[in-house]
């Protein structure tokens, strides 16, 4: 028997906030997946928040994430924030930690998680110190200064300057001891961040720069300057662990990942601390070259094949790791080199972090940016995902899972930019338990055999799936095929 209701969409035209249905609870990495305390699959649909000049996170600034925000980014989907924090703002005199800096940043999590909203902690780092012109890390850590006359080209070309690879060689080798102090400031953010549910995690350090030896890293990754990375990785790593045990933390490959290099983290010495999750970006370089460097923005027909590589260097080190991959920066704009991320993640059921949103941006969501962030995507799937596909012309959504034991059902959000009155569920080897006007619709399974649900607009014939597993997109790696869906009994809302 097959049946398809109609649901509309809740009052206001779908401007209701889509809280969870379920409450947050700590995330962590089981295989390559990020699992909740239900026992659910996590997918992750995010914005990322930097604050990058002092003072930092000051309420009222018009770019700190309000509740206001918080409530639009939730109504939208999104249910994560990359949350900028620094060392200088952490750690701005020697020794001595910021703890108002602290509440400040205790204030926006809270803020995010009364809206369910996941927050990743970023130690963010741009051009190494103020020195350069950068952020990041505080002056008083890193010895090497500018030469009198040097120049400097400003972002990104500031990389290549002599002085700063001087200041990077010395956070390598340690030099001065800062990762000892870097250690004890992210050590207090995360001890202060114990108990709270909604933090996904800390990222050690944004886009890391290998210092002297960068030229090493072209034209197939540096595994010597990896390897000495990943000891700080592990040195940091140990010094949150030290004050929160439970918290995940997230691994960024070295910079020259993005324009396409190879990450040689995990091969010497093996991954092998619990809770990691590797935090690539994926920038299209001819695109940035556009927008940076004034040059023609026709190059941006380039981006498809620069990002198939950065997505086939995402595929070797999964195969190789066996942990969670979550792009926690992308986009520049331009909705179709946004797409090349997407349709991309969509195929490996990843998650994303899209640079870059602040309080005083308001909603810029209805338009084509939004048609490719502001997805129908499952947030969390009692079961194993196999196939998923959203279409973002028309809003049409298919998606099949393999059930497994959980104390929650799964919840899929539907986009209230594509289905803000109404929308059409079926599933076939499980049941709508939401109500009719609900923004996170809810499914259960009826046995151990596949679900599978597809979600559209009233009267059109939906999404397909690809045969045997995979994704609808035209590119990438098909997720393994458990078998088919089997027929459809669908129930909806």
């Amino acid at each position: 028997m097959t049946l398809t209701l109609v649901a509309a969409a809740a009052a206001g035209g779908g401007q209701a906030a889509a809280e969870p249905a379920t409450e947050l609870t700590p995330l962590r990495a089981d295989g390559a997946e990020l699992i909740d305390g239900y026992g659910r699959t996590v997918l992750l649909h995010g914005v990322n928040n930097v604050d990058k000049e002092a003072p930092y996170l000051q309420p009222g600034d018009g770019f700190t994430l309000t509740d206001a925000s918080a409530a639009i980014l939730a109504r939208h989907g999104f249910n994560t924030v990359r949350l900028g924090v620094s060392f200088d703002g952490l750690m701005p005199t020697e020794g001595v930690v910021d703890h108002a800096y602290l509440d400040r940043v205790e204030s926006v999590v809270d803020t995010l998680a009364a809206r369910g909203i996941y927050t990743l902690l970023d130690n963010h780092q741009d051009g190494l110190s103020n020195s350069w012109g950068g952020n990041g890390f505080p002056e008083w850590a890193i010895r090497a200064r500018p030469s009198d006359g040097e120049p400097n080209p400003g972002f990104p070309l500031y990389y290549l300057m002599p002085s700063m690879n001087q200041g990077w060689d010395e956070v390598w080798n340690n030099t001065f001891g800062v990762l000892e102090h870097l250690g004890q400031a992210l050590g207090a953010l995360a001890e202060r961040m114990n108990g709270r549910a909604s933090v996904l995690g800390i990222e050690l350090l944004n886009e890391p720069w290998p210092g002297s030896a960068f030229l090493s890293c072209y034209p197939d990754g540096c595994p010597d300057f990896d390897a000495k990375y990943q000891r700080a990785l592990q040195q940091l790593t140990d010094a949150v662990r030290a004050r929160n045990a439970e918290v995940p933390v997230f691994w960024e490959p070295n910079v020259t990942w993005n324009e396409a290099m190879p990450s040689h983290l995990g091969k010497n010495p093996p991954i092998t601390s619990p809770n990691i999750v590797f935090s690539p970006h994926d920038y299209c370089i001819p695109s940035q070259l556009a927008i940076y460097l004034g040059l023609p923005e026709e190059l941006r027909a380039l981006c498809p094949v620069q990002q198939d590589v950065t997505w086939s260097n995402i595929d070797a080190f999964a195969e190789r790791t066996d942990i969670p991959t979550m792009v926690t920066e992308f986009g520049d704009g331009d909705p179709t080199v946004l797409r090349n991320t997407t349709s991309r993640a969509d195929e490996r059921f990843v998650g994303w972090h899209y640079w870059h949103y602040s309080a005083g941006d308001g909603d810029p969501f209805r338009g084509d940016l939004g048609r490719e962030l502001v997805r129908t995507y499952p947030q969390a799937t009692a079961g194993t995902p196999d196939s998923m596909v959203f279409d973002s012309s028309t809003g049409d959504f298919a998606y099949r899972y393999h059930p497994r034991r959980a104390s929650a059902p799964t919840e899929i959000y539907v986009s209230d930019l594509f289905h803000p009155d109404s929308y059409e569920v079926e599933v076939s080897g499980g049941r709508v338990t939401s109500a009719p006007e609900a923004r996170i619709v809810t499914v259960e399974a009826d046995g151990t055999d596949p679900v599978t649900v597809r979600i559209h607009r009233p009267g059109s014939a939906g999404a397909d799936l690809p045969v045997g597993g995979g994704t609808g997109s035209a590119s990438g790696l098909p997720w393994p095929s458990s078998g088919s869906a089997g027929g459809p009994s669908p129930a909806a809302r």
